[in-house]
This record gives structure tokens, C-alpha cells and sequence, in this order.
């Protein structure tokens, strides 16, 4: 097993009010009940665990704060009776046992990484030991400030260069078949790189609702969006579905926790490289002017753009 790549600074480490920027983890797994991964979370980072009444467990006053456990599915609640044993059984078969943090600074995610370890040893098993799995891991990073300028490169730049991410993390099959992570469409690439771009937050957040409404995305920007302008989603959106908060929603990553050499800062790190590459403006500028020229032309496919992002810019971690 190798080690994990060290953890990448972001460009930006700090928000606006010059707060540090923290990130919210969510691990999608199998293999193991939520009694057991809650009790390797405690081992691996002290705390208690407790048993909620609406969902599931929660390890609390651990190492990285309180950390929640449970099955990701609407038969969450305290069983009742043999049916809904049985259906929380069944359950556990196709439906990932879900870990999250609380933010945490981005440094600690080695320290998920520790967790990663033991979980694996225990038998946790990740998207590739089923044909219709779909296990995946979400990065919830803060804004650095709600402002155009600070978000529109952030979501261009993930837009212009998500086929050629795909390809290089090998997405599973389940999620590329599975409603969960579907590819940003071309109409609101073409939106986010048009010479008059999106000049707010509004016309942004009008823009994806228009081209890309649903929170299915490998960068989801929902959250943000209803934290930002609750009523404006609201429009468009199921807002049951949607946990508004000032982050970043991404959702792209497969969880491969059951591979020896995969990791949490590996997929961390590619997140790192997209912004990175976001807060070089002449670098959005150039990437916005081939995209245009790309679509002008009569004779190019999508996967032509995947291989001048891959060319361009080489790997993301």
C-alpha cells in the first residue's frame, strides 16, 4: 500500500473575512453496518456514540468533532418491528452506510485518510464491488466570498475541464450509469464561457437553473445557490432536497475505499487543482476563447475538448 500524497493547500486557504476555510467529508461505503463503522470511527478518534431518533448514529466530542454514521436511505429510523428489520437489512445490501464531518480544516483530511486504513481492513468495500453500487465521496468546501468574481472561475473552470477529470479518475460505471453525477450539459458550458458571461450572482445562479437544474452534478452549486437566494432555487428546485449552505458541493469523486492505493487526499487534491487553476485569469480567459472555438467548429466531437483540456494541462493530482 502506498502512502498518501500530502495534502495540497488551496490557492485561497482563508475566506474573505480571513477566516481559515473548512471542508464538510461525506464517504459512501459497504461492506460494514453503521454499528461497525461508527464503532472504528470512535476507536480511531475517541467520542461516544449515540443513536438518534431520526438518522442513525452520531460519534460525538470526537478528534474531528461529531461525526455521523447511518444508512443513506429513507428507512432510517429506529427499526419497529420484523418488516422494518428486515427492510433495513435488505437495505445495507445496495445502499452505502454514509460517514460525515463536520468542517474540518483541509489538513485533517490525512487524518480521514487514518480512518480510510482501518475501515478497509475491517472488509469496507467501495463502488467497484457492484455493478449497480455508486459509492462516491463529497468535498464541502467553503467560499472564499459570495461574490462573482470568487465563484464564476471556480464553476467555469470545473465545467470546462469535467470530461477530462472523468477520464482521468476512470469513474466507475455505476456512477456514470446512476442519476447521481451527471455531466454538466453543453448549454451551460457554453453560458458559463460566452463572452458576456454571467456578470453576478444572479445571472449566474439563473444560468444553472436554466441549463442545469438539479443537484445531480458532479459539482453540485445548489447549496450555495439557496444559501445565496433560497426563494430564486426554490423556483426551479425541490428544496427538500437541497441543504443550503455557503460551499461548494462537490460530488464527483468514486469512493474506492476497498483499493490500496486510493485515498481522501488524492481526491482532495484534484479539487485543490481545480481552483488553483480557477484563480489564474488568463488562464479562464484562454480556456473560455478555445471552448467558443471549439463549439464554432463544424467537425469537432466532445471528446475531442476532453483531449485539448488533458494536453493542456496535464494531470489534476
Amino acid at each position: 500500500m502506498s502512502q498518501p500524497p500530502d495534502i495540497q493547500d488551496l490557492p485561497e486557504p482563508n475566506t474573505a473575512e480571513g477566516t481559515p476555510r473548512r471542508v464538510g467529508v461525506e464517504i459512501e461505503l459497504g461492506g460494514l453496518p453503521e454499528t461497525q463503522v461508527a464503532d472504528i470511527v470512535r476507536d480511531t478518534f475517541g467520542g461516544e456514540i449515540a443513536r438518534r431518533e431520526d438518522k442513525g448514529l452520531v460519534v460525538e466530542g470526537g478528534e474531528l468533532g461529531d461525526m455521523e454514521v447511518y444508512l443513506d436511505t429513507a428507512y432510517l429510523g429506529r427499526p419497529e418491528g420484523k418488516f422494518a428489520e428486515s427492510v433495513h437489512n435488505v437495505a445495507r445490501t445496495v445502499v452505502p452506510v454514509e460517514i460525515v464531518t463536520q468542517p474540518i480544516e483541509p489538513a485533517r483530511i490525512a487524518d480521514l485518510d487514518r480512518l480510510v486504513v482501518r475501515l478497509r481492513d475491517a472488509g469496507a468495500t467501495g463502488t467497484s464491488a457492484g455493478l449497480f453500487l455508486g459509492f462516491g465521496v463529497h468535498f464541502n468546501p467553503e467560499i472564499v466570498a459570495p461574490e462573482i468574481d470568487r465563484v464564476l472561475p471556480v464553476v467555469t473552470v470545473f465545467a470546462l475541464c469535467e470530461d477530462a477529470l472523468r477520464r482521468e479518475m476512470g469513474i466507475d460505471i455505476a456512477r456514470r450509469v446512476l442519476p447521481f453525477i451527471e455531466t454538466y450539459p453543453r448549454p451551460l458550458l457554453d453560458g458559463l464561457a460566452a463572452d458576456s458571461r454571467p456578470g453576478d450572482m444572479t445571472a449566474l445562479i439563473d444560468l444553472y437553473l436554466e441549463r442545469a437544474p438539479s443537484r445531480n452534478h458532479g459539482l453540485d452549486m445548489t447549496c450555495l445557490f439557496a444559501h445565496l437566494d433560497r426563494d430564486r432555487v426554490a423556483t426551479r428546485m425541490d428544496m427538500g432536497l437541497v441543504s443550503a449552505r455557503p460551499t461548494y458541493h462537490y460530488r464527483l469523486p468514486d469512493c474506492r475505499i476497498d483499493e490500496p492505493d486510493w485515498s481522501l487526499a488524492l481526491e482532495w487534491n484534484r479539487w485543490v487543482r481545480i481552483e488553483r487553476l480557477a484563480a489564474d485569469a488568463g488562464l479562464v480567459g484562454a480556456l473560455c476563447r478555445e471552448w467558443r472555438a471549439h463549439r464554432a467548429a463544424l467537425a469537432t466531437l466532445r471528446s475531442d475538448w476532453t483531449r485539448h483540456v488533458t494536453e493542456k494541462l496535464g494531470a489534476f493530482a
